[in-house]
Parts: C-alpha cells; structure tokens; sequence
C-alpha cells in the first residue's frame, strides 16, 4: 500500500492506536504543542510509538494558543475536571476549534510533502462534549481541505462513529500497550486516575477486556 497520508497524533489512547491501525499507509505523523498540562508527556509518547513503527514524526509548536484562546487545559491541574466524561463535566476542557486549527495546519503539510489524506483520531464519546469532533465538522473540513488544496487533500475520520470501548478492542487486537500511551488533562509525570479522561480511559479498557498495566496516583 502506498505511503500517502499524515495523522494527527497527540500520543493518547485513540490516536496511537489509529496510528498502529493505518501504520501501511502512513508516510508522516504530526503531533501539535499547543501549551496544554499534558502536551509534554503526550509527546513523549507519540514520539516513541513513531519511532517503534519507523514512521517520520515531527513536533509541531502552536503555543501561542494558549495566549490567546480560553480552556482549563491550559490552566494548571487543579483546573482539570474529575468524574465523568460527560458534558457539562468536560465543557471547561474545550479549546476552540483545536481540531480545525490542527487540520488545517496538517493539511498544508500534506500538501507540501505530495500526501493525499489526513487521519484524525476523533470518536463518538466527543461528539457531545467538543463540536470539532462531530460528524458535521468532518465532513465540512473534509470539503474545505479538498476545495482549498491543488491535490484535494482529503480528511479520513474512521472512528467517529466508534467508541473509546470500541477503539480499545481495536488495539487489543492489535496487540497494543496502552501503558505506553498518555492520556490525563492534569499532565502530572504519573497519571491521576481521578481526571475524567483518565476515567474514561479505564472504563474503555475495562470494556475491551484489557488487563491496564498504566501507573496512576490513583
């Protein structure tokens, strides 16, 4: 299969594994620092997973976001909600238009490097929670990317319709290690297990019947 598509990969559960799941067609991962808690263990992450694979990773700076845009993610851990991944428990986590800003940046990169496909990892857990992960926004984003580039660069979301539950079969079957993937918003050196991402990553490898070797505070 030829090598002609670029993932976004922030070094979490979702994107790792749709990184492993499209490894033969990817030529090119782009992770983003965007001056989030857990941007720097996230890439760390990612960064091990490209290098375990043989795949070109490259480390993108966005800081200036958090200058300018408003989220808990950039607020320090206390900041971080805990519980469940619901709603109005994770509203306060919103960057606005990340996965936009995110895009189109890969986009352009794609374009420059004669690549035909971005993958983004997004899934139906977000759909309530982050607009720019919906069905409507991809395919929106899709139509923009092709209509905006020379090669109508075109936008592959294959999990949105998925759950995190389903994502992790996903890996078990790939034989994947999640404790070599970061997920928690408060961004500490060890995992909390108390943050609603690092809840909701659990739940997620409870459902797929994984045996969750993470270390957690928690």
């Amino acid at each position: 299969m030829e090598k002609d598509s670029i993932i976004v990969l922030s070094g979490g559960m979702d994107s790792v594994t749709l990184l492993h799941d499209y490894q033969q067609q990817i030529a090119l991962a782009i992770t983003f620092d965007y001056g989030s808690n857990h941007n720097a263990r996230e890439i760390e992450c990612a960064k091990w997973h490209c290098q375990e694979l043989g795949i070109e990773h490259i480390v993108v700076r966005l800081t200036l976001l958090r200058e300018l845009l408003s989220s808990s993610l950039f607020e320090g851990a206390e900041q971080i909600p805990e519980g469940s991944y619901g709603e109005e428990n994770m509203k306060s986590t919103v960057v606005p238009f990340r996965n936009g800003i995110m895009l189109s940046m890969a986009c352009g990169v794609a374009e420059s490097r004669g690549l035909k496909q971005v993958l983004i990892a997004n899934h139906s857990g977000d759909h309530a929670i982050y607009p720019d992960c919906t069905s409507d926004f991809i395919k929106a984003m899709d139509g923009a990317m092709q209509a905006g580039t020379y090669d109508h660069v075109s936008l592959l979301a294959p999990y949105t319709q998925l759950s995190k539950g389903e994502i992790a079969k996903i890996g078990k079957r790939l034989n994947l290690d999640y404790s070599t993937t970061y997920s928690c918003y408060k961004g500490g050196e060890i995992q909390c297990g108390v943050c609603a991402t690092c809840v909701e990553r659990k739940e997620a490898m409870r459902e797929a019947g994984i045996e969750d070797t993470t270390k957690y505070e928690q």
